[in-house]
């Protein structure tokens, strides 16, 4: 199911780049992407040494007013908004911008249209929008996938909830294309990659672009609610993770749905001692470095040991034999 609605913002994205970008209201920052295979993930590094000059508020004052303004609320800024959605049966509203800073073309958001937190799940509407987007952007000949921080150690930068969504190669994001390749007898047991040293929970998705809303509703919220329970328990099995409200990554494709739990936002390159912000691109197969020195050392300490060092210990086996405090359906691999 993807509306005309749906179709139109897709079909609106490029324009609406291009001219928010000559106005100057959106910021493209030039990169260049390499390849590196680890733990069978073949990771997109991308370098971007314009990060390191990333405009910055120019005194205390402005950066005080800049926490407070929340850029996904009116009134918004005309040459970043491109449109807006409502869920048909649910009625909650959306409205899609584009990233005013963008390393990748054509990123953009779907944000709810009144606050809501960060902090919380995405609910039945949340999932219906985001995958009706990635069916029209495929309808459209382009490859998209979808992703989204939830909590304070996910890499969230807004407290604002919003989806993001950026283009991804023919495959799919790094990650898309190590799951297509494992095998499964059943789409509605969640799935992990034994290669991956970190948790993570992965459903196989029964929809099609035929898909009635009712059926991506029904298989949407089926899914993300048992990966949601597999990152509780997850969680609840690391002696020393932080309490309070869960945090972790998703990431969504045509196929796939992945929640990954996080303890901590930020890794430490045990080379530089710098700190690397790693929220659900990461996880998705795709890191960001703001120069060489910082590209070398992420190659040399790898990325899925730093993946690993935010995210928790896959405690897999325990969750297959099912406990007490291990409760959710997954398959053995």
């Amino acid at each position: 199911m993807s509306t005309p609605a749906h179709s139109a913002i897709i079909k609106a994205i490029p324009a609406a780049f291009d001219a928010a970008k000559a106005s100057g209201d959106l910021l493209f920052f030039d990169s260049e992407i390499r390849h590196h295979t680890d733990c069978d993930l073949n990771f997109r590094l991308t370098l971007c040494p314009a990060l390191l000059h990333k405009p910055t508020p120019s005194s205390t004052e402005s950066a005080k007013e800049e926490k407070k303004k929340d850029p996904f609320a009116p009134p918004y800024v005309e040459k970043l908004h491109v449109g807006e959605l409502t869920d048909e049966v649910e009625g909650d509203e959306y409205v899609v911008l584009l990233n005013k800073y963008s390393v990748v073309p054509h990123h953009f958001l779907l944000c709810t249209k009144d606050f809501q937190s960060q902090n919380a799940p995405l609910n039945p509407s949340d999932l219906v929008q985001a995958y009706a987007l990635l069916l029209a952007a495929n309808k459209a000949g382009q490859n998209y996938f979808a992703f989204y921080n939830c909590g304070k150690d996910s890499g969230a930068s807004q407290a604002h909830k919003h989806v993001q969504f950026i283009p991804a190669d023919e495959d799919g994001p790094p990650i898309e294309e190590l799951a297509s390749t494992h095998d499964i007898d059943k789409e509605d047991k969640a799935f992990a990659l034994p290669s991956l040293p970190f948790a993570h929970h992965i459903r196989r998705l029964e929809l099609s672009p035929r898909s009635s809303h009712d059926a991506m509703d029904r298989v949407l919220t089926g899914a993300y609610v048992s990966l949601l329970d597999l990152v509780i328990s997850t969680i609840r099995a690391a002696p020393d993770h932080p309490g309070g409200t869960p945090s972790y990554n998703v990431v969504l494709t045509r196929r796939h749905l992945i929640l990954v739990p996080r303890s901590k936002e930020n890794g430490v390159l045990s080379k530089t001692g710098e700190e690397l912000s790693i929220n659900a691109l990461g996880f998705a197969g795709m890191l960001l470095v703001k120069c060489e020195e910082e590209m070398n050392a992420v190659i040399e300490e790898g990325p899925a040991k730093i993946l690993a060092s935010v995210a928790c210990k896959s405690v897999h086996e325990e969750q297959v034999k099912g406990g007490p405090e291990l409760d959710g359906d997954m398959e053995t691999n």
